[in-house]
């Protein structure tokens, strides 16, 4: 369901104000007669301002200040006639460009709309299956690209009310400003375009509507330089993109292919869903060394080493971070892990949950992307305890709870947004101590944990103000036992303006026991069917 918005031209106007102060006149001669008090300089006329409807929050709130800022050359009316300046949607002198979001809520199937659909339900033509949300200022905001709305297409309820009661009336979908959007909504592309990825195209997409001050030029020019408005509410430089995954082990059957195939054979099916963030996260299991023997894909033993040269294939994907917590990083012993964390410093790769010894290993990943801090960290809860770090040896992070909670919330309070990732034990269910220690977590001040253990997709949830997602199965590993171990979760997040807003889910499926490619759209709706309904959705 998509719009297209055109810009009204705009006016600049000029204002000069001019203000005289009144000539007084003293004798040098001393006198005992009083001065006569000084008259006040005089203030520009009072400005009447009439606000649209359409005005969303952010725009409303600082006019709203200005009026009741202790100055008395600004004052609100209700009545538009009665206003020397309107403050609208297609005004005379454009101020702000808003972008508006088509979302549904997150446990929702469908993945996208189109412009024309989305009129059709909104000037009431569709069958009254489709529930479809928007506040007033919304509903206002968008007369001018969809029409005016029919009785029985549109749902106008309180902004506050509107995700509760979308949830509640699944399936239904909402309008929503780009500032409105949260983790508990799904963002769905309209005609192809969203504003939540990188290669969004503004100049395309429709749910756009410039707003601005029209009236009296002077009147006009006057308020445009008293008045502090954003000049969008989307801007690119401000958002950031982070994609994080589950296991990978080079190892076997998968590094078997990569020698016949080319070494970057896993990836060219789903690789771009990687290079196109702009901070790609893979959980490295198996260690890079010189010693480890070709690749069998019968290999009965669970010591797993990859070579060097496929180091290659977290080139070719684009990987920023590694994620250490892997009970299988330390099987070829501590030089070879060592050798692994120096080919990743080398690379520029920040490494987290694992480290040259215990206090390493606990170290947090920061990373500061167009003014968003992101903190990761993370921990094995399963061990083996040779896999651990100590306090003289390398290896992954034991969660340490004591030391780890409080780094979270430390991270939090300096404005940091945390998240962790648990190597937990492996299974295909969640299990009660898993969900307790995911949840503390989030207590902590993390706004996404992560389990990085799971061989197959579990379940997810909303706790608090963030997102676990208990398991997102492999990305690369050889596992083509059955379907469930085929199926794979990339969790791509999205970060703006210091603040995580919301979580996409990437779906792929296991081929040739090496290379995931991106799921049918049938086999994405019955995926996601399960995947919802195991969250209790």
């Amino acid at each position: 369901m998509f719009l297209g918005a055109c810009s009204p031209p705009t006016r600049v106007s000029t204002l000069l104000i001019s203000t005289s102060s009144p000539v007084i006149s003293i004798d040098e001669t001393p006198s005992p007669t009083a001065f006569q008090p000084i008259q006040a300089t005089a203030t520009p006329d009072r400005v009447t301002v009439w606000i649209s409807p359409a005005i969303p929050t952010a725009l409303r709130e600082p006019l709203e200040l200005l009026n009741q800022g202790g100055e008395d050359y600004v004052e609100l009316v209700e009545d538009q006639a009665q206003a020397r300046v309107r403050v609208e949607p297609g005004a005379d002198l454009s101020i702000a460009e808003w972008v508006y979001a088509f979302v549904a809520p997150f446990p929702t199937i469908q993945d996208q709309g189109s412009l024309d659909g989305l009129r059709q339900v909104w000037t009431g033509g569709s069958d009254g299956t489709v529930r479809l949300y928007a506040s007033a200022s919304t509903t206002a905001a968008m007369v001018g690209i969809l029409g005016l709305p029919a009785e029985g297409g549109l749902n106008v309820v309180l902004k506050n009310d509107l995700l509760e009661i979308a949830w509640t009336a699944r399936p239904a979908f909402a309008l929503i400003p780009f500032e409105e959007i949260e983790p508990r909504w799904k963002v769905l592309e309209l005609d192809g375009n969203s504003p939540i990825h990188n290669d969004f195209d503004l100049l395309s997409y429709p749910l756009v509507v410039q707003f601005g001050l029209s009236g009296d030029p002077s009147d006009v020019a006057f308020l445009r330089e008293v008045l502090d408005w954003p000049s969008t509410n989307l801007d690119p430089d401000r958002m950031t993109v982070l994609v994080m995954t589950g296991t990978t082990a080079l190892t076997r059957s998968t590094a078997w292919k990569m020698n016949i195939h080319g070494v970057t054979y896993p990836g060219e099916e789903i690789g771009h869903w990687l290079r196109e963030a702009d901070l790609a996260h893979v959980s490295n299991e198996v260690p890079f060394t010189e010693s480890c023997p070709p690749p069998d894909p019968f290999q009965t033993s669970l010591l797993f080493c990859s070579d060097p040269r496929h180091l290659a294939l977290l080139e070719e994907i684009g990987v920023d971070l590694v994620e250490l917590t892997g009970n299988h990083v330390m099987d070829f012993g501590q030089e070879a892990f060592l050798d692994s964390l120096e080919q990743y410093r080398q690379r520029g790769w920040l490494t987290f949950g694992g480290g040259e010894d215990l206090e390493d290993a606990l170290q947090a990943a920061l990373v500061e992307h167009n003014g968003n801090r992101l903190a990761f960290l993370g921990c094995n809860a399963v061990g083996p305890s040779g896999a651990w770090a100590t306090l003289t040896s390398p290896g992954a992070a034991p969660c340490n709870t004591d030391r780890l909670y409080p780094e979270v919330e430390r991270l939090r309070a300096e404005g940091y947004q945390p998240i962790f990732t648990f190597q937990w034990a492996e299974g295909s269910i969640i299990l009660p101590a898993q969900m307790a220690a995911f949840r503390d977590m989030i207590d902590a001040g993390a706004v996404i944990v992560s389990g990085s253990q799971a061989h197959l997709p579990l379940g997810m949830e909303f706790y608090g103000d963030g997102f676990i997602h208990y398991g997102l199965g492999n990305l690369f590993f050889d596992q083509m036992q059955s379907l469930e171990l085929r199926q794979e979760l990339v969790d791509r997040h999205v970060f703006y303006d210091g603040r995580y807003i919301n979580t996409e889910l990437l779906t792929a499926i296991l081929e040739d026991y090496s290379q995931p490619r991106p799921m049918t759209p049938e086999e994405r709706a019955d995926f996601l069917s399960d995947i919802f309904t195991d969250s209790g959705w």
